[in-house]
């Protein structure tokens, strides 16, 4: 209920300008959300009762909406004062402040701290016995959640600014000298 979908859903019904909830909704699915909207801002004046269920049906509709356009399940509309997490708060706060350097420090601390934490377990249980094949199992264990790790650091990276890009083959590292 805090998040920037649900604020702009109830700045639109204040105002009655449904053109501040389309942002956050695929062109292709305008009309139903305009369509949406008057049947909210219709139903909302009969009492006060209506007008919580309405607006909930809006938000509801206008939620389940931008998730399947953003290629996500509707899962509800969490409660005011959720905890969202660590990275989205990041996110917005350097939207708010107009600064990203706390943003790239906090990730950037998350992802080394990640890295070090992988790469130490895969390091420590690389040099197992050859005929123990518990340890090696234990090494490859390690090894692949190592590995999965930094590919999906690097996949995250390589995708930012494509917008939905899937499938592209990973370029090979240079060298480090």
């Amino acid at each position: 209920m805090d998040g920037p979908v649900i604020q702009a859903a109830k700045k639109a019904l204040e105002t009655g300008d449904v053109s501040l909830v389309l942002i956050w909704v695929q062109k292709d699915d305008e009309t139903a959300i305009r369509k949406a909207f008057e049947r909210t801002i219709a139903v909302r004046k009969l009492n006060a009762e209506a007008k919580e269920f309405a607006d909930m049906y809006f938000f509801e509709t206008l939620v389940r909406i931008h998730r399947a356009g953003e290629g996500f399940p509707y899962t509800g509309i969490e409660p005011a004062g959720t905890d969202v997490g660590p990275a989205v708060s990041a996110a917005d706060k350097a939207l708010e402040t107009g600064s990203r350097e706390k943003l790239i420090n906090f990730i950037s601390d998350e992802i080394k701290h990640g890295i070090e934490k992988h790469f130490k377990e895969a390091l420590e249980k690389k040099n197992y016995k050859k005929d123990d094949i518990s340890a090696g199992r234990e090494y490859v264990k390690a090894y692949v959640e190592y590995v999965h790790y930094v590919e999906k650091i690097y996949e995250s990276t390589k995708s930012a600014g494509h917008e939905h890009s899937h499938g592209h083959e990973a370029e090979e590292l240079p060298e480090s000298k």
